[in-house]
């Protein structure tokens, strides 16, 4: 968790002093600016469900362009994990919503439109968990453990949470774009069925006994789809005395 709250004040740090010199450079143009709707996929969960028995995971990405800096943005996603520790083996099942907002600390160079931001998202999921099996220690065992198989299934969870969203999104193709980010989760409410704790929350991912942070991270490729362009207007410089 320290290295991630690092990396994001790190990562603010540098975009205040190049923002400010890109500027300076800008100050005598104003270029156009395109608003339109970026839809994806995370490619991370894809790309996990390939090569992870345990794991299936589907997540959506989006953002739309309300001002030059500000995005609208949310991610809409399904998960489904099996755990299997020591002592319990569940799979939690269920799906989950993200919306809040993007700003773009990175001042462009002439048309670019790539991004370095900063933003927050309300989350809010709804699953279930399926105690497959768990583990008892007897003493009087000769293995000193025994393993019972349950099937028990707990339904009717949910859980909302708050983001704290760091990354960047580079465009490597003509409206195509790549991206991260990282995220810092506080759980705001976890309804919870007796006798069985909500250990993993899809879309918020692992919980930690005795605290309500977490964190995740999005590996996103997605595709600018373009509605307009703000009016550009040239901008003389001031002549110098």
């Amino acid at each position: 968790m320290k290295h991630i709250l690092k990396y994001i004040f790190s990562l603010l740090f540098m975009l205040l002093f190049s923002e400010n010199g890109l500027a300076q450079e800008k100050d005598t143009l104003k270029i156009p600016q395109r608003y339109g709707l970026r839809l994806g996929i995370d490619v991370h969960r894809l790309t996990k469900s390939l090569y992870n028995d345990n794991y299936k995971g589907l997540e959506l990405v989006g953002d739309y362009r309300i001002t030059k800096k500000f995005y609208a943005a949310g991610e809409i996603g399904n998960e489904e994990k099996t755990t299997a520790d020591d002592n319990l083996n569940y799979t939690t099942k269920g799906t989950y919503f993200k919306v809040g907002f993007d700003y773009n600390a990175y001042e462009n160079w002439l048309d670019m439109e790539n991004m370095i931001f900063i933003g927050m998202r309300f989350g809010v999921g709804s699953f279930n968990h399926k105690l497959n099996s768990f583990t008892i220690y007897q003493p009087g065992n000769y293995y000193g453990v025994n393993t019972n198989t349950s099937g028990q299934e707990f339904n009717g969870l949910s859980a909302s949470w708050l983001e704290v969203v760091s990354g960047l999104k580079a465009e490597i193709l003509n409206n195509l774009y790549v991206g991260f980010s990282l995220r810092l989760n506080y759980l705001m409410s976890n309804n919870e069925s007796e006798g069985f704790a909500n250990l993993y929350i899809p879309g918020f991912n692992k919980t930690y006994e005795n605290s309500k942070f977490g964190a995740g991270i999005n590996y996103s490729i997605s595709y600018f789809i373009p509605f307009y362009k703000s009016k550009g207007n040239s901008k003389t410089p001031k002549p110098k005395n």
